[in-house]
């Protein structure tokens, strides 16, 4: 149990993150209880139950709770959680104004939805860190071929970046009307036109993109959210989480540098001064 624990790598601050990550699901829970108590309603409680329950939630949430706990700091988390909240509310309200989703409450945008983000986020971080020490061993044991597989990081991120930007571009075009939307891309050429490390961007990208996949899934054919085209999920959702989470990514690096003392960088497990 102790070699499990200690290669998940859990601090004080992993038992402190989860707790106020199951408080905030209570408070959830207790101030929209209607939504919750509507939901729990679809469950035939008294014949084959499991068969109805939702494993995929579950299963989500499980992997996010052990993933945020993995190598907490609360000083560094909590600039992600900032960031997090505030970015996603940002988000939810581009696309619940300018009605790209909607939610089947019909708020614009709900309240509670805006704690995934920083959950997610985090979890996100995790998975970058872990991403980041297999690519970063494997390129240490290939050390006469550094400049090659630099610039290979390179060509995959505008490729693929570029091609989420068309991607964007196609799906939003019908909000075009709308300076939100205008203000939207503006900010995710801005990311994508000035990244800082191609590679800890695209592996962002990835992980955000993969773990964005399963949240969309979810939403998308419960109906708790529902896109314009009704795809369930579109591709453009599942990719721009990814965007999202350099967008954070970014974020978190800039509030860093705001506080001029020290920044986290590259996902490593120490404090460097900033340039």
């Amino acid at each position: 149990m102790s070699k499990a624990l200690s290669a998940l790598r859990w601090t004080r601050s992993s038992y402190y993150l989860l707790s106020a990550f199951v408080l905030t699901l209570g408070l959830i829970g207790y101030v929209w209880w209607p939504l919750a108590e509507e939901y729990l309603a679809l469950i035939p409680w008294d014949r084959d139950w499991w068969r109805y329950f939702d494993w995929l939630l579950v299963n989500i949430f499980l992997f996010m709770s052990l993933a945020i706990m993995a190598r907490a700091d609360l000083r560094r988390d909590a600039r992600m959680i900032a960031v997090g909240l505030a970015g996603g509310l940002v988000i939810e309200s581009w696309g619940t104004q300018t009605e790209i989703w909607t939610y089947y409450t019909a708020e614009r945008p709900p309240l509670w939805i805006i704690p995934a983000w920083p959950i997610a986020g985090l979890t996100i971080d995790r998975i970058v860190t872990a991403l980041n020490r297999l690519t970063h061993r494997g390129a240490l044991a290939m050390r006469s071929r550094i400049r090659v597989l630099a610039g290979a990081w390179k060509i995959a991120y505008w490729t693929v970046l570029l091609a989420y930007f068309a991607v964007l571009i196609d799906y939003v075009a019908p909000t075009f009307d709308k300076s939100f939307t205008w203000i939207a891309v503006a900010l995710v050429a801005f990311f994508i036109l000035t990244p800082i490390d191609e590679r800890l961007a695209l592996l962002t990208f990835l992980a955000g993109s993969g773990l964005g996949y399963y949240l969309e899934l979810w939403g998308t054919t419960r109906e708790a959210w529902t896109y314009y085209t009704l795809a369930k999920p579109p591709l453009f959702a599942v990719l721009s989480h990814g965007m999202a989470a350099i967008a954070f990514w970014r974020g978190v690096r800039w509030v860093d540098w705001s506080l001029g003392k020290t920044r986290w960088t590259h996902h490593e497990e120490k404090y460097v001064r900033p340039d």
